[in-house]
């Protein structure tokens, strides 16, 4: 099977996996309300973050310039995140909130500013 193929199909599986844990009911963690908020928080953050990653193994595969990738990744990241939490608004139990998307977006933003960092280290050391 080609890269290609394999690094797509890796970022289908993982927007199938962030699609099935939104349309579970109830995630509670067992953890005190607290403590459930930040796990579950973090979890926002990490989904996205490993997304964005994937996202950008498959679109740095096509012959566009560093500013298109790190563009196109963002967007196509940040509108799984929206489309993500109007799927949850038709969730009994789960609720779709403005703040959720900003929550994913640290994760998406977290990759995109390394990529953004690593890249010019490396301008850098080519000098």
């Amino acid at each position: 099977m080609k890269i290609k193929t394999i690094n797509w199909l890796l970022v289908f599986v993982w927007a199938g996996f962030i699609f099935f844990l939104s349309h579970q009911p109830d995630l509670k963690s067992g953890l005190s309300h607290q403590w459930d908020f930040i796990f579950r928080k973090l979890a926002h953050i990490t989904e996205y973050a490993i997304l964005t990653l994937l996202l950008f193994r498959v679109i740095s595969q096509y012959k566009l310039s560093e500013r298109k990738i790190l563009i196109l990744v963002f967007v196509f990241a940040l509108f799984y995140a929206l489309t993500d939490e109007y799927h949850q608004s038709f969730i009994l139990g789960r609720q779709a909130t403005f703040r959720d998307v900003l929550i994913d977006s640290i994760g998406i933003l977290l990759i995109v500013s390394w990529s953004v960092l690593r890249s010019k280290r490396l301008l850098i050391k080519k000098r």
